[in-house]
Formats: structure tokens, sequence, C-alpha cells
């Protein structure tokens, strides 16, 4: 079999699938309150289509696969799709990415449709906070959609926490005990500019060594540890003596290019090498021909960069790409 290995040596076996670009909250790292234009649905990818891109993609050597958004569960009927995507020779893990509000209804049909984890944005334990962060919804939705999770066996359970200065930095210390207590993989994630280098972005902006300070000051014994499956960029940690465990994903004060594994595939159909650099190609003039469609994957390897450059971005300094303009909403998280 051929790999996709591109020209810094990176082999390629994951593809992040966006199957909407819209979302029932607002999070404001992610997108604008209002103003927002979607893709309309006649331009979405269509289940079909998908599949064959992943067929495509699975006969090149992807194996794991995540489905995103937008918050994907707005998609309706998405677990025909997981069971699609489950019967493709060679495809070994199905994750999906979900802000969990509506996943308390739909976890037991996920579940028997072939999905083997779930990663649930969560970044705030307080329900106040909850409707600040995210401009709507309700923060007892999402924990009864870990609950559900839980329940029907989706292991391991992750919790993405975007980390924002001033704003949710002061409950790193009720995550890391969430995470001793519970059988839970708590990730911190750096705030990226996606889409936006404005003075938000800076404002906010929060390095993962505070993770690591605040653990050493609530007297936890932490260790490295390399063995939670899908970790992905993950610098995993644990608590002596705790049931679950906490991440760190820092594409901004370590990026983690250099085993960069993944290509993302949009709602609107095109695959993107690199979620920070503007490069797309579009995939529904290769529908009906598989050799066209692989041909995309290759060009894909060809113009992958070696590196993203967003710590650049924070220091204002000169790069070397031209970055997105797409949200990380209309690419895929």
């Amino acid at each position: 079999m051929q790999t996709l290995t591109d020209r810094f040596g990176r082999n390629h076996n994951y593809l992040r699938i966006s199957v909407t670009d819209r979302c029932n909250l607002r999070c404001l790292y992610c997108m604008p309150e209002e103003g927002v234009e979607f893709t309309e649905s006649t331009n979405l990818m269509s289940y079909p289509e998908i599949v064959e891109v992943v067929e495509a993609g699975a006969s090149l050597g992807i194996k794991k696969l995540r489905i995103t958004g937008g918050e994907p569960l707005i998609r309706p009927n998405l677990e025909q799709l997981i069971a699609r995507l489950a019967a493709i020779p060679g495809i070994e893990d199905i994750a999906l990415t979900t802000n969990g509000v509506f996943l308390a209804n739909k976890a037991k049909a996920l579940k028997e449709a072939g999905l083997n984890r779930v990663n649930i944005s969560l970044d705030t334990l307080d329900p106040a906070r909850f409707k600040f962060i995210a401009r709507s919804g309700d923060l007892k939705r999402v924990m009864e959609g870990i609950e559900a999770a839980a329940e029907v066996g989706f292991h391991p359970i992750k919790l993405n926490c975007v980390l924002l200065k001033n704003v949710n930095e002061d409950e790193i210390a009720q995550f890391l005990k969430l995470a001793y207590e519970q059988p839970l993989h708590v990730r911190f994630i750096e705030y990226m500019p996606i889409g936006h280098d404005d003075e938000n972005w800076r404002n906010h902006y929060l390095p993962l060594s505070r993770v690591l300070e605040i653990a050493t000051e609530q007297n936890y014994e932490i260790s490295k540890r390399d063995d939670i499956h899908g970790n992905g960029p993950s610098e995993d940690w644990e608590m002596k003596g705790g049931v679950g465990s906490f991440g760190l994903i820092h594409p901004i004060s370590d990026h983690f290019c250099k085993n960069c594994n993944r290509l993302r595939l949009t709602a609107d159909g095109n695959i993107k090498p690199c979620l920070y650099w503007v490069d797309e190609l579009n995939v529904k003039d290769a529908f009906g021909n598989s050799e066209a469609m692989r041909d995309i994957f290759y060009k894909s390897m060809d113009i992958k960069p070696e590196n993203h450059e967003m710590a650049a971005r924070l220091l204002n300094g000169a790069q070397t790409h031209v970055p997105t303009d797409r949200r990380m909403s209309q690419i895929g998280g």
C-alpha cells in the first residue's frame, strides 16, 4: 500500500472531517457572536460524498477519523454516517468532537453505530460563566452528555478546555481536581488565532506552563504518560493517586508540527493540509474518480508546510505563508 508521506517524512494516517460549519453555541474563541455566514446546506458534503473521500484516504493508509464541526450533532442522522465509515476497510478508530449539548440523546445510537471515542468541549464548570464563554446554552446539558457518554461505555472520555487569560484560568485547579477524582482526561488547549489574529486573542492567550505551575501548587505528584488512546498532539500527565489524567495541547508555546499526522476535510469539500495556513484542495471535481481523489491526497502532501507559525504572530513577527481567514468552526475543530 502506498502511504501519505510528506516532504518532511511525516506519515499521515488521520483525517478530521467537518460535517457542518454551523453551531448552536457562539464560543468567544471560535466565532463572532453574530454576522457569521454559514455554508448553504446544498453546498455541504453529503454523507455518500464523505464516504467516497474516506475510502480513497483509507486506500492510502488513513486509519483514524474524527468527526467535527461546527457542532457535528446538528447534522441529522449522524449515526448513519458513522456506521458507513466504520464499515470501510482499513478504518480502525472513529472519534467525535462535540460541545455535548445534544450528546445525551445521541450517545447510545452513536456507540451502536461504531463510534469509538468522544471529546467534549468544556471550558468552565460554572453555569454563569458557561453562558458568557459560549454566549448561549446550558452547562447542565453538557454534564448530562458527559454522563451519558460514560453510561454507554465510551472510553476514554476527553474534556477539551480552551484556557483564556482572565476568563477561566482561575478554574485550572478545579479541572485538575475533576481529573483526579473522576476517570476523565482533561485536555487544556491554548487559544489559537485561527482566522482572527486580533487583540482579543492576544489579550486572552495563556501559555500552558501555568497548568503545571498550579498542579505543583496544589501538591499533585505528576508524571508524564504516553498510553492514552488517541492522544495525538497532547502532552499527557497523570497525578499519583488520581483516577483520571490531564493533557496539554500547546501549539503556540511548544508547537507539535514535527509529529503532525493529520489532514482536515472541511464541510464544503476542501482538504486542508494545515489548520493554520490558507492552502486548500477541493475534492468535488474528483467524485466518481477514485484515482483523481487519491491524487488530491498526494497533492496535499506536496504542499504541506513544515510547520505553522502562530508563535510568530504573538510577537508580531513575519510569516512565510498566508494564514487562513477561515474561523475554526469553518475548518473543523
